[in-house]
């Protein structure tokens, strides 16, 4: 106790007067002397920064405060020290006011001047240059001026660290960009828009160089990261198709060989809904040829529709249903295909197959009973050749079992109830009438009824 007396005596002996002027009046925040020219060293600033930095180490920053101080006054280049233990006391300073506060006010202008300082002794070191020091600046002013509610004064610092910087930015300085430009986009759509897009690629492009380091232990909650600023893009409106294929054409164009950035770039397509764009199919052609994933498959199969190539686009999906590992994907896929074959093929049993196999992947599909039923209603299994005149009654029973499907669809997926209750109401209509089922009564002799031709399906008669 003794020694550390003699210590603390010592210092306010040596200090400056400002500084020992400062430690009578508690009542009032000290203020640094902020006007030096010259930075000068001597034995003092080196026992200061010591006492300081001990203290600071320790996390007693109302003991650091004061030998802060002093070499923050006196000299300011001499010690990294002097910023890396200066913000932790400054901020701890401004947590002993309220907000809105003028001490508050005013500490808070020394953390950002601090910054200012920084750069000005230390702006051109290896590790912690301008661009680093400019991120941790915009950080702190998004926390302590809250009034700025879209933080533009700190949006250029943010974004000049994040450009310079990279992968090598701090996570929370890439997730602090990207939350102040979405918040300048949803101010001003129009005038943000092209910026926000710039925006959200650049900190994609950082979070990705971050999560491909293998000396980053981090890279897991980094991706969390980057799903999630994925997702907000994909939500936020800004991404449509035209404006996303004219930032990612050029970048698909010069990453043909980059798988990795491919795939990235097809998953953005996918998740904004516009893989009918040319950016989307350019890259997945591209992937496709250097390494097939379901999701290269899948674009090759989208650009498939697009031409028309009917066959090549099954052909995809079932390279994509091969390809992919949940069922929920391996069932999406086979839908896909059952789709182009129904609607655009006109092949309804082979259809029908597509939907089955999409079922036992994923049985609550509403949409896929859907389907089903379309296949059956719009069939026409008795041809006149065969059964003459008692094809056209024959052929109404397929609204029968297509009815079946429908009440099927609404059972294992109440979300299609609405359309499904339509299309019954629609089809009902042109069930075999008594007269007709009458007029046949060795077809319609009992209580049930087998569909024939490709169908095979029996149903009850109503």
């Amino acid at each position: 106790m003794k020694a550390r007396t003699l210590i603390i005596i010592a210092l306010c002996a040596a200090l400056p007067a400002l500084a020992c002027a400062q430690k009578k009046k508690k009542g009032k925040a000290p203020e640094p002397v902020v006007e030096e020219e010259v930075s000068i060293v001597t034995e003092d600033c080196i026992m200061y920064t010591s006492l300081f930095h001990e203290s600071a180490k320790n996390k007693q920053y109302a003991e650091a405060l004061e030998p802060w101080l002093a070499v923050y006054s006196t000299c300011p280049g001499y010690s990294k020290n002097v910023y890396a233990d200066g913000v932790k006391i400054v901020q701890w300073k401004i947590s002993q006011y309220q907000p809105g506060t003028a001490e508050y006010n005013e500490w808070r202008d020394k953390l950002m001047q601090l910054y200012d300082k920084r750069i000005k002794y230390f702006g051109t070191d290896a590790k912690y240059p301008k661009a680093w020091i400019l991120g941790q600046k915009g950080v702190d002013y998004c926390t302590y001026y809250s009034e700025d509610e879209l933080a533009l004064t700190a949006y250029p610092w943010l974004k000049e660290s994040v450009s310079e910087q990279g992968g090598k930015a701090p996570v929370k300085v890439v997730a602090q960009l990207a939350e102040v430009s979405l918040g300048l986009y949803k101010s001003d759509v129009a005038k943000y828009a092209d910026q926000y897009i710039s925006d959200y690629q650049l900190c994609a492009d950082a979070y990705t160089a971050m999560i491909n380091d293998p000396a980053n232990k981090n890279a897991e909650a980094i991706k969390a990261y980057k799903d999630n600023l994925d997702q907000v893009f994909a939500s936020s409106g800004a991404a449509d198709c035209n404006k996303l294929d004219e930032l990612y054409t050029p970048v698909v164009a010069a990453n043909l060989e980059n798988l990795d950035m491919l795939n990235r770039i097809m998953r953005l397509y996918r998740k904004v809904g516009c893989t009918e764009s040319n950016a989307y199919f350019a890259a997945a052609e591209a992937a496709h040829h250097l390494s097939p994933t379901a999701e290269s498959a899948a674009g090759c199969a989208s650009m498939c529709e697009k031409k028309e190539e009917w066959k090549d686009a099954v052909s995809y999906y079932d390279q994509a249903t091969e390809l992919a590992e949940e069922n929920d994907d391996k069932a999406e896929y086979q839908y896909r295909a059952a789709r182009v074959l129904y609607d655009k093929v006109k092949n309804y049993p082979q259809s029908r197959q597509y939907l089955r196999r999409s079922l036992e992947l994923k049985p609550d599909q509403g949409r896929c009973y859907l389907v089903w039923g379309l296949l059956y209603v719009s069939s026409t299994p008795y041809s006149k050749e065969e059964y003459g005149a008692k094809a056209a009654i024959l052929n109404k029973t397929v609204f029968w079992v297509g009815v079946d499907k429908f009440v099927k669809a609404k059972q294992v997926d109440p979300s299609v109830t609405d359309d499904v209750n339509k299309l019954i109401a629609t089809y009902s209509k042109y069930f075999p009438t008594k007269e007709e089922r009458f007029d046949l009564p060795a077809e319609f002799s009992g209580s049930t009824f087998t569909v024939g031709g490709w169908i095979g399906e029996t149903t009850t008669i109503r």
